[in-house]
C-alpha cells in the first residue's frame, strides 16, 4: 500500500482515537443527567481502537499511536524507515481532533477547558499521584498493550480477532489507570488536547511521551525474546 493512504489511515484512525476517546470524558463524562463515568470513558477508548483496526487496520495497520509504532519497530513488525512519517500522521490527527472537540465543547454555555482531557501526575493527576507513580504506571500499561498487540497481530494467533483483544486491553488500562494519570499510553493522544489546555498540562507532556515509548520499546523487546525469533515481518 502506498505511504500517502497508510499516513492518510493512520490520522484518520488517530483523529478518532482522539476524538471519540477524549471527547467522551469532555462532553459526556461529567454530564450531570447522564455523565457515563470513568467506566464509559474507558469503553470509549476502546471503541476507538477497535472499530478503526477493522476500519483502516488493513491499511497502515492500524497504529493510531507513536508508542506503538516505535514498539513494533522494537519488535520487528514495522520498517524504522516510516516511524517518523507515521508519527507525523499520528500527530496531525490527534491535534486536528482536539481542535474539533473544543469547537464543539466550546458551544456549551458556561464552557471551562480546565483541564480538556489532558493527562497529568501530581496535582494534576486525578487521585494527586506522585511522579513516579504515574511514570511506572505509563510505563508499565504501554508495555503489556503492546504485547498483547504483537501477539494477537502474530500470523501464529487466530485470524480476525486482533482488534477486539486489543481494544479490550486499552479498555482495561484505562479502568486500571484513569485515576492515576488520566491514561495516555500514547504521546499522540496526550499532545492534541495538552497543546488547547496549555500551561502545565503542556508543561508535564514530556512524561507522556517518554514512559509510554519507553514501555512500548520494552513490550517489543519482551516479545521478541518470547517469539524466539520466529516472526521478523
Amino acid at each position: 500500500m502506498d505511504l500517502s493512504r497508510r499516513l492518510g489511515a493512520e490520522a484518520l484512525g488517530t483523529f478518532w482515537l482522539t476524538f471519540g476517546g477524549c471527547g467522551s470524558a469532555v462532553l459526556a463524562a461529567a454530564f450531570p443527567q447522564f455523565g457515563i463515568g470513568f467506566v464509559g470513558v474507558s469503553i470509549a477508548f476502546g471503541l476507538t481502537v477497535l472499530t478503526m483496526a477493522y476500519a483502516v487496520g488493513h491499511i497502515s495497520g492500524g497504529h493510531f499511536n507513536p508508542a506503538v509504532t516505535i514498539g513494533l519497530t522494537v519488535g520487528r513488525r514495522f520498517n524504522v524507515g516510516d516511524v517518523l512519517p507515521y508519527v507525523v500522521a499520528q500527530l496531525a490527527g490527534a491535534v486536528a481532533a482536539a481542535a474539533v472537540l473544543l469547537l464543539i465543547a466550546s458551544g456549551k454555555p458556561g464552557f471551562e477547558i480546565g483541564g480538556f482531557a489532558s493527562n497529568g501526575f501530581g496535582e494534576l493527576s486525578p487521585g494527586k499521584y506522585g511522579l513516579l507513580a504515574c511514570f511506572l504506571t505509563e510505563a508499565v500499561l504501554t508495555a503489556f498493550f503492546l504485547l498483547v498487540i504483537l501477539g494477537s497481530t502474530s500470523a501464529r494467533a487466530p485470524a480476525g480477532f486482533a482488534p477486539i483483544a486489543i481494544g479490550l486491553a486499552l479498555t482495561l488500562i484505562h479502568l486500571i489507570s484513569i485515576p492515576v494519570t488520566n491514561t495516555s499510553v500514547n504521546p499522540a493522544r496526550s499532545t492534541g488536547p495538552a497543546l488547547f489546555a496549555g500551561g502545565a498540562h503542556l508543561a508535564q507532556l514530556w512524561l507522556f511521551w517518554i514512559a509510554p515509548i519507553l514501555g512500548a520499546a520494552i513490550g517489543g523487546l519482551v516479545h521478541r525474546w518470547l517469539d524466539g525469533g520466529q516472526q521478523k515481518t
